[in-house]
């Protein structure tokens, strides 16, 4: 019984979209920080143990043992935690496969599900499909940034308020934890968690500087630093820091008006020309076929085309990036 190549991409195909659906679901529903799982050790050992039992398997745990102890894994991780992504470096790798198969599947057919365009058609959308997670990551940790900055202001501000009126510097972190919404309370909630685990307070100011690397948190960190050494008025210097960040916030809004239209122009721009071309292969695929069946000759030009477009999309992303 010859089975048909096309019928087992398809299955797989279809597999690969239902794992990676479960994929993103779980990891945005889930809850469960890396401060809670040091915190694990104080639950119940029992039904920490059966969670745990149920939740991993002989792969899951070989995949995260030979990822996260490399270097790789450990950027990765890195870069899961600015974006808040409660998935671990094997999982994240585990997605970035998923959505590859699914979309050099769905990339296959649009491609004629058969010969040598298809099979390009395939290899271009497993590149994709490799770069999607990444993309989103990185837009996740941007969104998250610029809420935080946003947010420092009044961090600094109920800081001051707290240290005028008495509190402790890890008190008044505690009360920032309690009365600001996330991304800042989750972020000052594990700093004073690892502090009352006993980690010093320059150390987890030093971790929440590696999950947000905010150029405004720096100042801020380095000031209570100083603070703790050589003694002054905390109260005082983060009042004159908070004022410096709200100027510094006000200047990028106005400046992210500004330049709004460059950037957008510049995208529109870039994804324009991979818009006709899907237009025309979808109503004249015989005309977007020529490209392909000619050899060299038509990769070529799509060569210079990607190329050129690259460099404008850089170009343009350049001038609309003003750094204050």
């Amino acid at each position: 019984m010859n089975i048909s190549p096309i019928l087992i991409l398809s299955v797989g195909g279809v597999l690969a979209v239902i794992m990676l659906i479960i994929g993103i679901v779980s990891t945005i529903s889930s809850d469960k920080s890396a401060v809670e799982e040091r915190l694990g050790q104080y639950i119940d050992q029992e039904t920490q143990e059966e969670m745990e039992r149920i939740k991993r398997t002989p792969l899951t745990d070989w995949v995260n043992a030979k990822v996260e102890t490399s270097e790789r894994g450990e950027r990765i991780a890195k870069s899961l935690a600015r974006a808040d992504i409660k998935m671990k470096p094997g999982e994240y790798i585990g997605l970035i496969v998923i959505a590859s198969i699914a979309t050099a599947f769905i990339a296959f057919f649009l491609g004629g599900g058969s010969g040598l365009p298809a099979i390009l058609f395939a290899l271009l959308g497993a590149m994709l499909g490799g770069f999607l997670p990444g993309m989103y990551v990185k837009r996740q940790q941007t969104q998250r940034l610029q809420k935080f900055d946003n947010q420092l202001g009044d961090m600094l501000n109920l800081m001051v308020n707290g240290l005028r009126a008495g509190f402790s510097t890890m008190q008044a972190m505690e009360a920032v934890s309690k009365e600001l919404p996330p991304p800042i309370c989750d972020e000052f909630h594990r700093v004073v968690q690892e502090m009352q685990l006993g980690v010093p307070m320059e150390r987890a100011l030093d971790n929440l500087l590696r999950r947000i690397p905010s150029e405004d948190l720096d100042l801020v960190i380095t000031a209570i630093n100083v603070q703790r050494e050589v003694g002054g008025n905390l109260a005082e210097i983060l009042d004159t820091i908070s004022f410096t960040i709200r100027e510094r916030v006000r200047i990028k809004g106005e400046i992210r008006v500004l330049t709004t239209q460059a950037s957008y122009s510049g995208k529109m721009l870039s994804f324009m020309p991979l818009g006709v071309m899907a237009i025309l292969y979808l109503l004249n695929r015989e005309y977007m076929m020529e490209f392909f069946l000619h050899g060299v000759c038509g990769y070529i030009p799509l060569g210079i085309a990607a190329m050129l477009i690259g460099a404008g999309s850089f170009v343009m992303g350049k001038l609309a990036d003003v750094d204050i």
